[in-house]
């Protein structure tokens, strides 16, 4: 199919799309919005984490939401998992789950699990999830959510997205580097600029994420005036103060030697590598046995592949030294227990700045990613941390970590002011004050 893939694809979505809205026009005649009503999706449905994690656990914790209904959206295999754990999940297929079977005492973690006690679970793609949908009045994202979903009178669709932005998106890729897999160049500026206009509020961590992200979903210097919600990232509120009991407990869940310096691996998704059956995949560039012979025995690895990416990795050969934590639900829990991170264009070293801990980037295919994929909206020379483009690089970068110079301690101090410094430990409760509580206090 070639070329014309995207379009044909695009049609058929539409179509799609079309009729999910027609139901959901349907579900909203018979449903009134509840105005206490809070609705949270992380990554489309995928885990318990990110900024609508962090807000729902801070309603949780304050006595002025205390008769909200608060809701989760889960994709089945989640859902299900909880439901074999004793809760009541609305919207459930019949039959085994097709998705696999998901430990949820890895995924989410104790705390976690405790948290959600208190929400109502409710399955990705259901009608229940529409109409859970038509009933709440805000609703909490980090990824844009379905098409066919319009907020209506007396609600709130709250972006809250899922990181600064170092790669151009949306309306800011140059349609000459537009290699996206399953869009065309306008398809892509089409959908960030309607998600600009769909959304109620737009949180952001600080002015360049504002102006970014605004720039990607086409908005308008009035839109962004009025929408977006500067307060810092709720889901970087658990970073400000990392308590050495929560670096012991991730330890000990996902067996992590208390004694190992750990590496955080941590790369991002490419638009080109993708597989029609399976989803978006990634070739790990490192070849980890000669990594851990440079490295030696002190350290130990942490894969973590980006939620889209659809294809397993075997690490057996590399056992003790690469953990495979892909399917740890909360990033936060990797960035907390690791000692440095390594990463490529994925937004996650914003966020991990907030640790003061060293970073590394692996860009060993920068020059193809730069010019013919997506772009930079950063100079790379205000990255807070060398990049390597071979592996032989990047281990020597892993080896002198530890004991940065006074121009990298310098260029670090300068990037956090510029990009964390609303990240104090209480963006969550600024951004419910902002959202939510001057609503409901009148």
């Amino acid at each position: 199919m070639g070329k014309r893939f995207p379009f044909v694809l695009g049609a058929a979505r539409q179509t799609v799309t079309s009729l999910r809205r027609w139901r959901y026009r349907s579900i909203q005649r018979h449903h009134a919005v509840e105005p206490r009503a809070v609705l949270f999706k992380s990554y489309s449905g995928r885990s318990y984490s990110c900024s609508p994690r962090a807000l729902y656990e801070q309603m949780l914790s304050d006595a002025r939401y205390d008769d909200f209904e608060l809701w989760w959206v889960f994709r089945e295999p989640v859902a299900r998992a909880l439901e074999e754990r004793g809760w009541e999940v609305r919207g459930l297929p019949e039959g085994s789950s097709a998705g696999g079977v998901i430990d949820l005492d890895t995924t989410f973690g104790p705390d976690a699990l405790e948290a959600l006690k208190r929400a109502k679970i409710v399955v990705w793609g259901s009608r229940e999830h529409d109409v859970a949908h038509a009933r709440c009045a805000y609703w909490f994202a980090n990824t844009v959510i379905p098409w066919h979903l319009e907020p209506r009178e007396g609600q709130a669709y709250v972006q809250a997205w899922h990181g600064t932005p170092l790669k151009k998106l949306g309306c800011d890729i140059d349609p000459a580097m537009a290699h996206n897999a399953l869009y065309s160049w306008r398809q892509t500026h089409a959908r960030y600029r309607r998600e600009g206009e769909r959304i109620s509020r737009l949180v952001t961590p600080s002015a360049f994420a504002s102006e970014h992200l605004c720039s990607a979903m086409g908005m308008s210097p009035t839109q962004c005036a009025e929408k977006v919600v500067e307060q810092g990232y709720p889901r970087n509120d658990a970073l400000a103060e990392p308590s050495g009991e929560w670096i012991a407990a991730v330890k000990r869940r996902l067996g992590i030697p208390a004694e190992k310096k750990v590496i955080l691996y941590a790369p991002t998704w490419r638009d080109d590598q993708h597989a029609s059956a399976l989803g978006y995949t990634l070739a790990v560039p490192l070849d980890f046995g000669r990594l851990r012979e440079t490295l030696g025995d002190d350290y130990v690895v942490l894969f973590r592949a980006h939620y889209l990416i659809a294809n397993a990795f075997d690490f057996a050969r590399h056992d003790g030294f690469v953990f495979d934590v892909s399917a740890v639900g909360d990033v936060n829990d990797l960035y907390v227990v690791s000692d440095v991170l390594v990463t490529d264009y994925s937004s996650v070293f914003f966020d991990y700045a907030n640790l003061g801990r060293p970073m590394v980037f692996y860009m060993y295919d920068l020059d193809e990613y730069a010019n013919n994929m997506r772009g930079f909206y950063l100079d790379l020379e205000d990255l807070p941390g060398p990049i390597a483009r071979t592996q032989e690089q990047l281990a020597q970068a892993l080896l002198a970590a530890a004991e940065p110079g006074p121009d990298e301690q310098q260029r670090y101090r300068r990037f956090r002011e510029r990009f964390t410094y609303l990240d104090d430990g209480h963006a969550s409760e600024r951004v419910l004050m902002h959202v939510v509580s001057g609503r409901n206090d009148q």
